[in-house]
């Protein structure tokens, strides 16, 4: 058995997650980091992306749901992680990032974070 951690790292999305009527018209910039741990052995051996988690459909389940809004970071980094479940049955833990950057808290932030580990 070979584990594999697969990670896709700071992918910028805009979407419309907060809890201020504002910031669910005009949106905000996210970041969003996933980890994802997988016997992955035979893609090893084989050299075959058939065999693997395709990073393009990790990016693409990802980018659905930052289009689906939400009030709350945790929401969707548990949306996130059970949609990568549901369309990747051979991965193991994963773990996701979602970050919001300058956030609307009255004084000057780079960002805030939430990770959620499944």
């Amino acid at each position: 058995m070979s584990l594999i951690i697969i990670e896709l790292e700071n992918m910028e999305f805009h979407a419309c997650h907060g809890c201020y009527p504002l910031e669910q018209v005009v949106g905000n910039r996210f970041l969003v980091d996933v980890k994802i741990e997988a016997d992955l052995s035979k893609a090893a051996a084989s050299d075959n992306v058939a065999d693997t988690i395709n990073y393009l459909n990790v990016f693409e389940t990802v980018r659905e749901q930052m289009d689906i809004p939400s009030h709350i970071l945790e929401h969707v980094a548990l949306r996130i992680a059970d949609a990568i479940h549901l369309r990747f049955p051979q991965a193991g833990k994963v773990s996701v990032k979602v970050s919001k950057m300058a956030p609307p808290l009255g004084g000057k932030i780079e960002k805030v974070s939430v990770t959620l580990v499944e």
